[in-house]
């Protein structure tokens, strides 16, 4: 840190970045040292920093933190020369004392005299504590001799009691040598900074496109000299003045000169392009690795707090931390600290077992939790893995059931990522009290909120009797993010790809009419299909083409496919908030900017959900296939199957697809009444008992109607009574089948007597 930074800081926060620092590496040394108590280099590493603690609040006045150091400090120098061995009641102890200088150094209020006053029954508290547990096997002579010893004990032993490593000597020269020196600066400046060197990252990508114009230009050039080549010939043919011969002598050299020269400066332009962008990527580069810190600043405390928890628990279990240097965005850094906090809570609380009963499962006693941070795909992977018991399911199925967040029916047909979905509800637990730890119903909510909010996604992996693995996908940097950019209503915007299921070019062949919807399949399930450009209120559809683009969004029962006008792409976009003056805007959640300049709106895909779902539930839900399906027929006669039995409506409509008619089918009356009255049709064929309404009634609904009473209807039924015939064709069925008795030829037969072949 700089002269210029020291002035500016308070010699207490001086001490509170210190104890900070040193109580991080007392804590990682002392859970180190509980599983391997003669560990030198820990033993080492938590002397020195217990030294320098004491060292620094004795240059700010801090007596009380001295004494806690000090004490901390003469304990480390007895186990390194053997006269003190540290057990479980010995790190608790030092533990204690490393929260204890953690408070001095953040006293309440910012009062530097709290450990001398409000304070001063702790630090007693804990000498005495620390006396103690440190010194209970010893008789009350070597206790005093101890004591008095150890002071001068560890100034002398110091610099020979355990040499550094050569290693770890290598690396604090390097850092000492190091050019590199800390500075504070603040998340703004660093936030502006990332913004213009963005911006500039952009502006430096429009020189291609005036690049790519000066090529056409040179190309122009070329043409000229070709055509003026051209009239040179045909003027030689005849005798010419000098005049004239002097004047397209003069073009013609000085069009060679305008070429050599675009050439010229065409190769500098492009020279200057490319060191432009990558003199601008470089910035980028530098100013994005700014934010980024390194895993192990937030994942520091958790391994303390998951070895206390489970002691208070009465279960033994250890975190190991995997990838504490991977590097990941600052703001995301912190936003993860509760987050983390909270899902290992639970995998301490839920997943891991009492001793006995990993004794009896055939496992160690201690259980294990694995916390791991690494790059993955052009994502951020958090894993956090326990080898406790697993979910069981049937019990969560319970517990879903009893908290009415579904019936027991539904919940029977559920999959395990389903009914996992629910642990990530606000206010669900599977506790029926609530305890300090457990059963608030606060926990992985938490998670599933923030991972929204960071635009990630969360996955909930179990095996009974195994283990739990909570799976967390996160973008390396909220500044900057991969966006898969559309066009909509003629503009430009974004999907950030986290959010992304698929991007496909969907068969107009594939898109079917479900209760007065447009669906197409996807992973073996109806997927609705929705135009994007109603959702954001832009533009008119596009004309009709052979495949229609969809974005398909959302998870589980939420996943919809948005139509588009076109894809543009993939880019890495640098994320511009929008002017907090206009609010929260619909649908929108940032700004970009495009390498040509153009401004992007990034898209709030959940909020597009939610506004899918209110034009659903209200019922204004466009027909994006309507247009299509005027443009696909291409002349084809359409047939709608109105039936409650999915194997005869798939039936009639691969039936009638194959002889080349554009078939919808709907699941009921209710169903066709709607697509007939919002589709074109040139045949209805229904079924009789259909729930909701009947296929009699849809039949005199029709024919009631003055713009359908035309339309040509067929039932196709089983019952082939008379009464039943006679009842179809008095309601005003144009044909009656009976299902019994028909085959593929009868049914053909009866649409072609009806409409005639597919195309007219």
């Amino acid at each position: 840190m700089s002269s210029g930074d020291l002035s500016q800081v308070s010699m207490l926060e001086l001490f509170r970045q210190e104890a900070e620092t040193q109580v991080r590496v007392l804590n990682a040394g002392l859970l180190a040292l509980e599983r391997t108590p003669a560990a030198s280099d820990q033993l080492e590493s938590c002397m020195r920093a217990a030294h320098s603690l004491k060292g620094a609040a004795r240059i700010i006045g801090l007596s009380a933190g001295v004494e806690v150091a000090h004490a901390m400090e003469d304990c480390f120098v007895a186990a390194q020369q053997g006269d003190l061995a540290l057990g479980i009641e010995q790190i608790d102890a030092l533990l204690c004392g490393a929260d204890l200088l953690n408070r001095v150094a953040n006293p309440p209020a910012d009062d530097p005299a709290w450990a001398e006053q409000a304070g001063r029954q702790q630090v007693d508290a804990f000498l005495a504590q620390l006396e103690a547990a440190a010194y209970q096997d010893f008789a009350e002579p070597q206790r005093q001799e101890n004591m008095q010893e150890a002071a001068p004990a560890a100034e002398a032993a110091r610099p020979a009691a355990a040499p550094e490593p050569a290693e770890s000597q290598a690396r604090r020269q390097a850092e000492r040598d190091s050019p590199d020196r800390v500075l504070r600066v603040s998340a703004e400046n660093l936030n502006r900074l990332l913004s213009l060197s963005g911006e500039s990252l952009v502006e430096s990508r429009r020189l291609k496109p005036f690049a790519e114009s000066m090529l056409r230009l040179k190309r122009l050039q070329r043409h000229a000299m070709q055509s003026l080549d051209k009239l040179h010939e045909a003027l030689s043919t005849s005798p010419q003045n000098e005049q004239t011969e002097a004047a397209l002598a003069e073009a013609r050299r000085q069009l060679a000169e305008c070429q050599h020269m675009v050439s010229d400066q065409l190769g500098e332009l492009e020279l200057f392009d490319r060191r432009s962008v990558n003199l601008s990527q470089r910035l980028y580069d530098e100013a994005l690795a700014s934010r980024m810190r390194p895993f192990a600043d937030g994942a520091g405390g958790h391994a303390r707090m998951v070895r206390d928890l489970g002691r208070a628990l009465g279960k033994l279990v250890r975190l190991e931390i995997v990838g504490l240097d991977t590097q990941i965005d600052r703001d995301i850094l912190e936003q993860l600290d509760a987050p983390l906090g909270h899902m290992l809570r639970n995998a301490v609380d839920h997943g891991i077992e009492m001793p006995a009963q990993r004794r009896a499962a055939g496992k160690p006693e201690e259980g294990v939790i694995t916390l791991e941070a690494r790059h993955s795909g052009g994502m951020l992977q958090i894993n956090i893995a326990d080898d406790g018991a697993g979910i069981d399911l049937d019990f969560l199925r319970d517990r879903i059931v009893r908290r009415n967040l579904a019936n027991r029916e539904t919940v029977s047909r559920m999959s395990e990522t389903e009914l996992l979905e629910f642990l990530l509800l606000p206010n669900f637990t599977t506790r029926d009290a609530v305890t300090e730890i457990s059963g608030r119903g606060v926990g992985l909510d938490v998670v599933a909120t923030m991972v929204k909010q960071v635009r990630g996604s969360v996955r909930v992996l179990n095996q009974r009797g195994v283990g739990t693995r909570m799976q967390l996908h996160l973008p390396l940097a909220r500044s900057v993010i991969r966006c898969l950019l559309v066009s909509i209503g003629g503009e430009p915007y974004a999907f950030p790809l986290a959010y992304v299921n698929r991007a496909l070019e969907l068969e107009k062949e594939r898109i079917e009419q479900l209760e007065g919807h447009q669906h197409f399949s996807f992973e073996d399930r109806h997927v609705g299909l929705v135009a994007a450009r109603q959702v954001l209120q832009n533009g008119e559809q596009p004309p009709a083409r052979d495949t229609v683009p969809v974005v398909v969004v959302g998870d589980h029962d939420n996943t919809y496919g948005l139509v588009v006008d076109r894809f543009l792409g993939e880019r890495m976009l640098v994320v511009q908030p929008l002017d907090a003056r206009l609010g929260k805007i619909k649908d929108v959640i940032a700004g970009a900017l495009m390498e040509d300049g153009t401004p992007v709106l990034i898209l709030d895909v959940d909020d597009m959900i939610r506004s899918v779902e209110k034009l659903v539930v209200s019922g204004r839900l466009d027909q994006v296939g309507k247009d299509i399906a005027a443009a696909e027929t291409g002349g084809r006669k359409r047939v709608l199957v109105v039936d409650d039995s999915l194997t005869v409506r798939e039936l009639e409509r691969k039936l009638l697809t194959s002889q080349g008619y554009e078939v919808v089918v709907a699941v009921d009356g209710m169903d066709g009444w709607n697509a007939v009255r919002t589709e074109q049709f040139d045949l209805v064929v229904t079924d009789i008992d259909m729930p909701r309404m009947d296929g009699i009634e849809l039949v005199r609904s029709i024919r009631k109607s003055p713009s359908l009473q035309s339309l040509p209807v067929m039932i196709v039924s089983y019952k082939d009574r008379e009464e039943d015939r006679q009842l179809g064709l008095e309601a005003g069925a144009d044909y009656y089948l009976a299902k019994g008795s028909f085959h593929d030829d009868t049914l053909l037969l009866a649409v072609v007597d009806l409409i005639g072949e597919a195309r007219g």
